[in-house]
């Protein structure tokens, strides 16, 4: 129990350290009380779920953030695919500038028997041999319904160590693609597509950025990631609000990670689990958590620095 209290001590502690530093003072110690308000949420959840958790969450307008085993390795399961997308997109605007060999968000495939693996449930409703797709087909394929044989046709295109080493440019070392979806037996060998809470965080704040991509670039790969899709994050969020992530499943672990588009207030936010005992149990996990992040960026996204919040139609409230 002691260990427990003064871990919280020190993650309190740490976000204290890192509030905004423009910030009014009186302004400074309510934002700091909310974000003490969802640290005590994220712990709550940490201590019911029979499992290991990681979090971290970034305010992109201030860079105060949160983390919670925020260096552990988790497997990514789907997630990773934001990486290959990156890749993706990093190659179509170097093709764009004139570098030979690189993939074109149009250059066109067509679809082979060979590529088709389970849960795949777009690529396995077309016609081998005949069916032409675009690399954003695939890549549209791979975000919106996680399309497995979509994803995999992508990492041969691009190439794996391309991805790797986009990676490392970024200095993420602990976020690695090791195997090609579904490849059971790569992943008995140890051989699993893996990150930190932190590093997928940074990841997803470079892109934001402009770090990784020129403007209308970034501006094309949000929009891409922003598909809809079924996921974790936004399940209990606005339907209207946008949302770029990549949730991930896997046996015993589920993940979710991207940025939450609040006005005047996006931020970063990546949950993950593993060692479930239900998996069940991890997706509430992460809703739960996304839940009260959102509601903590929305009311600073629509406050005053004194915390009046003013909505469309306020006008009759004095």
């Amino acid at each position: 129990m002691l260990r427990r209290l003064v871990c919280l001590a020190l993650l309190v502690v740490s976000a204290c350290a890192q509030s905004a530093p423009n910030a009014p003072p009186a302004a400074a110690e309510k934002t700091q009380a909310l974000w003490q308000k969802l640290q005590g949420t994220i712990t709550e959840v940490d201590r019911n779920l029979d499992g290991v958790l990681g979090v971290a969450i970034k305010d992109l307008s201030n860079g105060q953030d949160f983390v919670l085993h925020g260096d552990e390795i988790f497997p990514q399961a789907s997630s990773i695919k934001i990486a290959v997308l990156a890749e993706l997109y990093q190659q179509a605007q170097l093709s764009a500038a004139g570098t030979a060999g690189k993939a074109k968000l149009g250059d066109l495939y067509t679809l082979q028997v060979s590529d088709l693996v389970p849960g795949s449930d777009i690529m396995l409703g077309l016609t081998p041999g005949i069916t032409h797709v675009t690399n954003r087909d695939l890549a549209t394929m791979m975000v919106a319904v996680s399309d497995n044989a979509a994803t995999n046709v992508l990492i041969d295109r691009l190439g794996m160590d391309n991805v790797n080493a986009l990676l490392n440019s970024l200095g993420l070392t602990h976020t690695r693609l090791q195997r090609k979806m579904m490849d059971l037996k790569a992943a008995s060998e140890g051989r699993e597509n893996i990150s930190t809470p932190r590093e997928m965080m940074t990841l997803l704040e470079d892109l934001y950025r402009g770090k990784v991509l020129n403007q209308a670039t970034t501006e094309d790969f949000f929009k891409l990631l922003s598909t809809h899709k079924s996921s974790f994050i936004p399940r209990d969020l606005p339907e209207d609000l946008r949302i770029a992530n990549k949730p991930g499943e896997l046996e015993g672990v589920r993940n979710d990670s991207g940025i939450v588009f609040v006005p005047n207030r996006p931020y970063v936010i990546c949950v993950m689990t593993t060692y479930l005992t239900s998996e069940r149990a991890g997706e509430e996990a992460i809703t739960k958590i996304s839940d009260a992040a959102y509601s903590m960026f929305d009311r600073l996204g629509r406050a005053s620095e004194y915390g009046r919040v003013v909505s469309r139609g306020d006008s009759s409230k004095h």
